[in-house]
């Protein structure tokens, strides 16, 4: 190998751990001042959809959680509609309660 060669294959190196570097620092930087789409986010979620049942290929029921308190959904082209509010989280909740 030439020393030409060596000296390339070095600086493609270098700019390549250049490169690696401002990623992990742009990174590092994003989870400490909470950009958003690019961390996690520490806030606690207040809705989830527990489970959804298929009734036919337009309507389906769906069971959301909201503070703890469940509702049967029914979720079609008219439109949604509640079914049951207020159901009894058979669940606990996965944060801690004040």
């Amino acid at each position: 190998m030439r020393l030409m060669d060596i000296l390339d294959i070095a600086r493609y190196l270098g700019a390549l751990l250049l490169v690696l570097g401002l990623i992990g620092f742009a990174g590092l930087a994003a989870r400490r001042f909470g950009l958003p789409g690019l961390s996690k986010s520490t806030a606690t979620r207040r809705l989830k959809i527990v489970e959804t049942l298929m009734i036919s290929p337009r309507q389906r029921l769906v069971i959301v959680r909201r503070d703890d308190v469940e509702h049967l959904v029914m979720i079609g082209p008219e439109g949604a509609s509640v079914i049951e509010p207020s159901i009894a989280s058979s669940a606990p909740s996965a944060g801690p309660s004040l």
